[in-house]
């Protein structure tokens, strides 16, 4: 039988792979990638950059696709026997991309190559690979070389079960609640809770720990008890602090594990910490210039988030008889408060984005800016609410070129871990073994409410903005014009400037002329009135200064974890002290939210969290430049939005970030743009 995990002449057989493919088709992808690795360091074999790319490129690239694939599932339809696939194949693969990063006999080849022979992307790509063979232990001679190895395998094992307990501790929480304790919540949540009751055999409504459920039951809930219930589980999934069998998943444990192995990492590297070592490949300069970075936005943020908070306890006291809120109460008065003040909710809002309509003002928006167009395509899919797209470019001789696909996996579900991200399934390529085209495509995922009673899937305006985030990195991936596989699209891009077209794009969400177009109410098909629309933006800037502190306190915490943490230690004094420099609101002593903290413990974050603030300077930045140049129409300008493509989207990371972005503005990114985006401006 052929096994589909090895076929690479289209695009993957998601409807055909099952977990006893994995091993088989993994163990042979080793095989022959060690083989090309043999071929390509014998001392007789030419040290040229096409020469490696034929025999040794085109292999890996063939493992990290299945590997891809596999890792893929394992995030969107995990199962017990996908997941034991996976964890069999998982220390194999990491000990060869390990091994492979550090081995001395390629590196010597790379640094044969004569730089000369190379084209531009190819000398970004060249430079690149120096720096990983180092940052990989390529240096490390004897047991240091053996334990940089067996660290990688391990972390690579840790960070795979840190995801696991914090998705199983997610599936694990179900409450039956009944009717009576459901008042205020929105008829939809409802709706949905009580057919995942009936799909379990139960009575009631069943409420979970998935954000399409508990957030709206924080901000709706008038029952602070069941607000409180779900608070508890929620703030310590994954930790001791949770109850009954939950405690089964708990992180501590991995945490600091983790932590003693990316110091020990770094130390053999020649670092003093994980930071320093996490910022080598970056645009920022060091870990103190991150942490002064951080401190300094977070002085800027104080007094507009002192002032949020102050409004929040005169209004809980005032109106809603709460003079000493719990940390369960505040997303409650903050939706009370937002909707005293500027006369909405988020439900109301919610009818008026249907998922369909909102993609359709997407790509309209995209198509108009970037100078493409968006159509369904098809292709096999891992569940029956995935979809796939095309993009294409008209050529002057009027046939369209195809650009690059995508598949858009919406809706929240067991067995696919929360959040949202945007992952490759290929980059585009000049393929050295063809010499052909190979064009980019991506996944894209959600976790979006489904839709209920026939009615289509209603998005938040949150969900919204997080939809044009991940399009913003989809973009970069897919409009690249990078033809060298390691600098094209997102590759090679410095990981603090990574989100700059994944932030930019979140601007298009508070644009009225833009967002009238992806709005049609669930009911009447009205667009969103131009009324409601003045009340959001009002609002747009609501609580923003405790917003940025929470974000920062994330950041901070992250990079002083990895520079001045003490790994024997327990975490959690730290992250006090943090929130006591930071926070204008402490939670309680046993929240345990750095245990679900995913991004620096199961993703690519650790000591980098920071890039989400650091990058939204050049976002912000960036999208102010489109703000000097929007139309008599109110729509961005298509010149401006063509030299954004042209500087940023299509360059990928063929060159330094600062060097795209310069290109772009003809300057250095400011503050300013940022400060003035989120209402934070200290008027001159």
């Amino acid at each position: 039988m052929t096994n589909p995990l090895l076929s690479f002449d289209g695009l993957p057989r998601f409807d055909q792979i099952s977990p006893q493919h994995v091993e088989p088709a993994i163990d042979q992808l080793l095989e022959q990638a060690n083989e090309a690795l043999e071929t390509v360091t014998a001392p007789d074999f030419e040290a040229s950059w096409d020469t490696i790319a034929q025999t040794l490129d085109v292999t890996i690239e063939r493992l990290s696709r299945t590997w891809g694939t596999v890792s893929h599932l394992n995030s969107v339809a995990d199962t017990p026997e996908l997941r034991a696939a996976y964890n069999a194949a998982l220390p194999k693969v990491t000990e060869f991309y390990t091994r492979l990063g550090a081995d001395e006999r390629l590196y010597a080849k790379y640094r044969a190559i004569d730089p000369q022979s190379l084209n531009s992307e190819q000398h970004q790509a060249l430079k690149n690979a120096l720096r990983n063979f180092v940052l990989g232990g390529a240096d490390l001679q004897g047991a240091d070389r053996e334990r940089f190895a067996a660290i990688a395998e391990r972390q690579a094992a840790l960070s795979q079960k840190f995801s696991e307990n914090a998705l199983d501790a997610t599936d694990a929480f179900g409450y039956y609640a009944q009717a009576d304790e459901l008042d205020g919540l929105p008829e939809d949540v409802k709706h949905a809770a009580r057919s995942a009751a009936q799909a379990d055999g139960q009575e009631g409504y069943k409420l979970t720990l998935k954000m399409p459920c508990y957030l709206p039951v924080m901000q709706f809930a008038s029952s602070s008890a069941l607000r409180e219930k779900l608070y508890k589980a929620y703030v310590t999934r994954a930790s001791e602090q949770a109850e009954g069998d939950s405690a089964k998943f708990d992180n501590s444990a991995i945490i600091n594990e983790l932590l003693a192995l990316r110091l020990e990492e770094a130390r053999l590297l020649g670092y003093a910490n994980f930071g320093a070592l996490s910022v080598a490949p970056k645009m920022a300069e060091s870990p103190q210039q991150v942490i002064d970075f951080l401190r300094d936005l977070a002085n800027r943020a104080r007094p507009f988030a002192e002032k949020d908070l102050a409004d929040l306890r005169a209004f809980a006291s005032e109106h809603l008889g709460l003079n000493d809120p719990q940390p369960w109460d505040w997303p409650y008065v903050s939706e009370k408060l937002k909707e005293a003040r500027y006369a909405f909710n988020e439900q109301e809002v919610k009818q008026y984005f249907p998922l369909h309509k909102v993609l359709a003002g997407l790509f309209k928006i995209v198509e108009t800016l970037f100078e493409v167009s968006i159509r369904e395509d098809h292709a096999p899919v891992w569940f029956e609410s995935v979809r796939f797209f095309r993009i294409e470019r008209m050529q002057p001789q009027g046939a369209p070129e195809l650009v690059g696909q995508f598949y858009l996996d919406p809706a929240a579900r067991n067995g696919k871990r929360g959040g949202a991200w945007m992952d490759d399934v290929r980059a585009r390529w000049l393929r050295p073994d063809t010499h052909t085209l190979q064009t980019p495509v991506a996944h894209l995922v959600c976790n979006f409410a489904s839709g209920v009673d026939g009615k289509p899937a209603l998005l938040t305006h949150d969900d919204v903005t997080t939809l044009f985030h991940e399009f913003g990195h989809g973009l970069q991936h897919l409009l690249t014009q990078v033809n060298e596989r390691d600098v094209s699209g997102i590759s090679g891009v410095e990981w603090d400037a990574v989100e700059l077209p994944s932030q930019f794009m979140e601007n298009f969400c508070w644009e009225w002329d833009v967002l009238k177009n992806m709005t049609a109410h669930v009911d009447t098909d009205q667009p969103l009135p131009r009324a409601l629309f003045d009340k959001m933006l009002a609002a747009k800037n609501f609580q923003s200064g405790m917003q940025t502190l929470r974000q920062i306190e994330f950041s901070l915490f992250d990079m002083l974890l990895h520079t001045a943490h003490d790994p024997a230690l327990d975490i959690m004094p730290l992250l006090d002290q943090v929130r006591k420099e930071v926070a204008v609101l402490q939670p309680p002593s046993w929240s345990r939210t750095a245990h679900t903290f995913s991004h620096i413990f199961a993703g690519g974050y650790a000591a980098g969290y920071y890039s989400y603030k650091w990058a939204e300077v050049l976002s912000s930045d960036a999208y102010a430049a489109f703000e000097e140049t929007v139309g008599s129409d109110g729509l961005p300008n298509v010149q401006t939005g063509q030299k954004f493509r042209q500087a940023i989207l299509e360059s990928g990371g063929s060159r330094p970030a600062m060097e795209s972005f310069k290109a772009f503005r003809g300057r250095e990114p400011t503050l300013d743009a940022l400060l003035r985006h989120q209402g934070m401006a200290v008027p001159a």
